[in-house]
């Protein structure tokens, strides 16, 4: 039951009408009995402001922020947390005094994705696919649990390398470089750590994939892609038909949600078994 005390969280994005938080969030407080609702707004690139201002004045304890506010929404912050100023995006607003705090969760979720899976960070070498936002999320995670090395691949060869060095400033050591996607071939050899952060190969173009050479895949032990539609993409394919282990982008969804479920809850923890259920509801939802 939702009552007049109830903690009013949602997420604004545009557009939102795919969103599966809505389900996430409100199973959650369904299942540990929480006061709780959460609900999607489609917000317009020029209203950011509005409505963050508007979601303060209605008292609601917070919202997630996603594509393509998640820089937007920044200079209408009260606070920003450490995490999100160093990846440069927000995707979580916890309600504080005379405003909203600006969290970024994908970041931890992408970890505890990664580590529930058993995959290994620390002194790895590793490819990351991508240099936006998504791929930001994912450099920090891997200069903070000590990647060994790290190599981006991008199209754009040149925003591949500032990601690369604003990394090495931050962790203040020079782990990561960058590449054209182009000379994917001059890579060296050796089993490596892979990060796809891009959209190629998002539904409703399952089929297509950064790079087609099999003989690419042959170097990576275990890999992630950020796409969790469809639930296997054709680079999660080429890597396990090259002898890697794959997984999709779901789990980091959930982790991520998680970490924002309990930011705006203190004191409460999302148990496992809910988890579980959580994960078998929303994979039900994708194959539909």
């Amino acid at each position: 039951m939702i009552s007049g005390k109830a903690k009013v969280c949602g997420i604004m994005a545009c557009p939102v009408e795919h969103s599966l938080s809505p389900m996430m969030h409100n199973f959650y407080a369904g299942q540990m009995g929480i006061d709780f609702a959460y609900v999607p707004f489609k917000v317009e690139e020029d209203q950011v402001e509005t409505a963050v201002k508007g979601a303060y004045a209605l008292n609601l304890e917070g919202l997630n922020v996603t594509v393509p506010h998640k820089q937007r929404v920044i200079p209408y912050l009260k606070e920003l947390d450490r995490t999100a100023d160093a990846i440069g995006a927000v995707n979580t607003l916890v309600r504080v005094d005379g405003g909203y705090k600006g969290y970024n969760t994908d970041g931890p979720g992408l970890f505890r994705a990664m580590n529930e899976a058993g995959m290994k960070i620390s002194g790895q070498d590793c490819l990351l696919l991508g240099a936006g936002g998504a791929a930001k999320a994912a450099a920090y995670v891997l200069g903070s649990q000590e990647a060994g090395s790290v190599i981006v691949l991008n199209r754009n060869e040149k925003r591949a390398w500032e990601l690369a060095r604003e990394m090495n400033e931050r962790f203040k050591r020079e782990f990561m470089s960058a590449m054209a996607l182009a000379d994917y071939e001059k890579l060296p050899s050796g089993p490596r750590l892979a990060v796809q952060t891009t959209s190629v190969g998002m539904y409703p173009h399952k089929d297509q994939v950064l790079i087609e050479d099999r003989e690419f895949y042959r170097n990576i032990h275990s890999a992630v892609d950020v796409i969790y539609t469809p639930f296997k993409t054709r680079f999660m394919t080429l890597v396990e038909e090259a002898g890697g282990r794959a997984i999709n982008g779901l789990d980091m969804l959930i982790y991520q949600g998680i970490e924002a479920f309990e930011l705006w809850n203190q004191g409460q923890k999302v148990p496992k078994h809910v988890i579980h259920e959580a994960r078998q509801m929303m994979i039900k939802e994708l194959m539909r």
